[in-house]
Protein backbone atom coordinates (compact mmCIF):
# COMPACT_ATOMS: atom_id res chain seq x y z
CA UNK A 1 0.00 0.00 0.00
CA UNK A 2 1.30 3.59 -0.79
CA UNK A 3 1.05 6.30 1.73
CA UNK A 4 2.25 9.64 1.93
CA UNK A 5 3.75 10.83 5.01
CA UNK A 6 2.02 13.39 7.26
CA UNK A 7 5.17 13.76 10.08
CA UNK A 8 8.72 13.27 9.59
CA UNK A 9 9.80 10.17 11.50
CA UNK A 10 13.51 10.09 12.46
CA UNK A 11 15.58 6.77 12.12
CA UNK A 12 15.76 4.28 9.08
CA UNK A 13 13.13 1.67 8.14
CA UNK A 14 14.99 -1.40 6.62
CA UNK A 15 18.51 0.48 6.44
CA UNK A 16 16.94 3.43 4.30
CA UNK A 17 15.74 6.59 6.10
CA UNK A 18 11.81 7.29 6.27
CA UNK A 19 10.70 9.94 3.34
CA UNK A 20 10.31 13.58 4.76
CA UNK A 21 7.00 15.15 5.59
CA UNK A 22 4.86 14.67 2.16
CA UNK A 23 7.10 11.84 0.98
CA UNK A 24 5.28 8.33 -0.16
CA UNK A 25 6.82 5.01 0.14
CA UNK A 26 5.34 1.68 -0.34
CA UNK A 27 4.79 -0.49 2.56
CA UNK A 28 3.26 -3.81 3.54
CA UNK A 29 -0.60 -3.37 4.22
CA UNK A 30 -0.24 -4.08 7.76
CA UNK A 31 2.37 -1.72 8.47
CA UNK A 32 0.87 1.08 6.40
CA UNK A 33 -2.48 0.63 8.34
CA UNK A 34 -0.35 1.03 11.24
CA UNK A 35 0.85 4.38 10.39
CA UNK A 36 -2.77 4.89 9.19
CA UNK A 37 -4.21 4.27 12.12
CA UNK A 38 -1.79 6.62 13.86
CA UNK A 39 -2.17 9.94 12.45
CA UNK A 40 1.39 9.40 11.11
CA UNK A 41 0.41 8.91 7.55
CA UNK A 42 -2.52 8.96 5.15
CA UNK A 43 -3.19 6.89 1.94
CA UNK A 44 -1.78 8.17 -1.54
CA UNK A 45 -4.09 8.45 -4.04
CA UNK A 46 -1.32 9.42 -6.13
CA UNK A 47 -2.38 13.28 -6.84
CA UNK A 48 -0.30 15.95 -5.19
CA UNK A 49 -1.16 17.27 -1.77
CA UNK A 50 -3.13 20.42 -1.74
CA UNK A 51 -2.30 23.18 0.39
CA UNK A 52 -2.90 23.03 4.16
CA UNK A 53 -4.46 26.17 5.56
CA UNK A 54 -4.70 26.80 9.61
CA UNK A 55 -8.08 29.08 8.32
CA UNK A 56 -9.86 28.90 5.56
CA UNK A 57 -9.18 31.44 2.96
CA UNK A 58 -10.61 35.02 3.41
CA UNK A 59 -11.56 34.02 6.76
CA UNK A 60 -9.41 36.70 9.37
CA UNK A 61 -7.19 34.52 11.98
CA UNK A 62 -8.50 35.12 15.57
CA UNK A 63 -5.84 35.15 18.55
CA UNK A 64 -6.46 32.88 20.95
CA UNK A 65 -7.64 34.27 24.72
CA UNK A 66 -4.99 34.48 27.57
CA UNK A 67 -5.36 32.01 30.45
CA UNK A 68 -6.10 33.41 33.46
CA UNK A 69 -4.26 32.29 36.15
CA UNK A 70 -5.90 29.83 39.31
CA UNK A 71 -7.05 31.43 42.51
CA UNK A 72 -4.79 30.48 45.11
CA UNK A 73 -5.68 28.85 48.18
CA UNK A 74 -6.38 30.69 51.00
CA UNK A 75 -4.49 29.22 52.82
CA UNK A 76 -1.69 30.55 50.55
CA UNK A 77 -2.72 34.06 50.23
Amino acid sequence: MRVRMKVTISGTRDGQAWPERGGTLELPEDEAKQLLAGGLAEEDDGEAPGEENAVAPGEPEKAAGRAKPAAKPATQK
